[in-house]
């Protein structure tokens, strides 16, 4: 139990020096998914292999999920003639 500790506050530590907003986003959603889907795994599995599997999927998605709903900064809009240009985000 105390390994699994360190290895979170290690990853929390290390999650906030990540460059970007993104970065910290991808971070802390695979650490938040890893943290809830091995209580999920461990809940419905009661087995080491179930604990591990929730966490590596709930890591996974987690992580994917920081990342993509993480704006870019970059806005766009259309001309009145069709062109695409980049625009100031609200």
């Amino acid at each position: 139990m105390r390994r699994w500790i360190a290895v979170t506050l290690a990853s929390v530590v290390l999650t906030g020096c990540a460059a970007t907003q993104r970065e910290r986003n991808t971070g802390v959603g695979a650490l938040v998914g890893a943290g809830t889907g091995a209580v999920i795994g461990a809940a419905t599995t009661g087995t080491p292999q179930g604990t591990a599997a929730g966490a590596a999927i709930g890591g996974a998605t987690g992580g994917f999920l920081g990342y993509v709903l993480t704006p870019s900064g970059r806005c766009y809009a259309r001309t009145n003639r069709g062109k695409l240009v980049r625009v100031r985000c609200p």
